[in-house]
């Protein structure tokens, strides 16, 4: 089966929006969010969505959320006019460790991984539907590393259970990668060298 041009879809998703409205985005880190906030920025209040639980050990979470914070404060100085919000979610390993128990030899990429983004989407819908908000979305897509076929997919599967509007994307594309590398060089941002479990660390540490 042909792959979807995600980033087409959000264009034409663009294309037909009437005044700004509101969008809960999921982050997964600070330099994961800025290309996808300078993208989206002109055409959705933001709000982003801090739900990690799978990130291990805490200390690490902790320092990711920080940058988050970091980046988002540096880029409001920036751009009054675009403010972005920031909400943090519990921080529940526990949780994100029983949904995935089964599945710990599973790949980087692998079933695990598709667990874990349902996990945190699902969430951020949720949150989103509770306060009112018209779309939710994630900033997952930018990573290389993350299949965008399988996070869209996953989005559209939310969009239906929970009743809220997915704002589908693929912003790797058109150099966002890229892109997110300079702007985390801008703003002196801390770039992790794993994805966020210890699984995909190798488990080599304590919690």
């Amino acid at each position: 089966m042909e792959n979807k041009n995600y980033q087409k879809v959000l264009d034409d998703i663009i294309k037909k929006l009437e005044g700004k409205p509101t969008l809960l985005l999921h982050s997964c880190c600070g330099p994961c969010s800025t290309q996808v906030i300078n993208f989206l920025k002109d055409y959705f209040k933001i709000t982003v969505y801090y739900y990690n639980p799978n990130i291990e050990p805490f200390l690490e979470y902790n320092k990711r959320k920080q940058e988050q914070i970091k980046f988002i404060s540096a880029f409001n100085k920036e751009n009054p006019e675009n403010k972005i919000e920031f909400y943090e979610a519990l921080y529940d390993n526990e949780l994100y460790l029983k949904e995935t128990k089964g599945l710990e030899l599973e790949p980087e990429g692998g079933a695990r991984c598709s667990k874990c983004f349902y996990l945190r989407m699902k969430n951020t819908a949720v949150k989103a539907l509770e306060n009112n908000f018209d779309y939710f979305g994630t900033t997952l897509t930018v990573s290389p590393h993350k299949n965008s076929q399988i996070i869209n997919k996953i989005g559209e599967s939310i969009e239906k259970e929970v009743g809220i509007k997915y704002i589908y994307g693929d912003f790797k594309k058109n150099d966002g990668y890229k892109k997110s590398i300079e702007y985390s060089k801008k703003y002196n941002l801390y770039r992790q060298d794993y994805c966020g479990c210890h699984y995909a660390r190798g488990g080599n540490y304590d919690k």
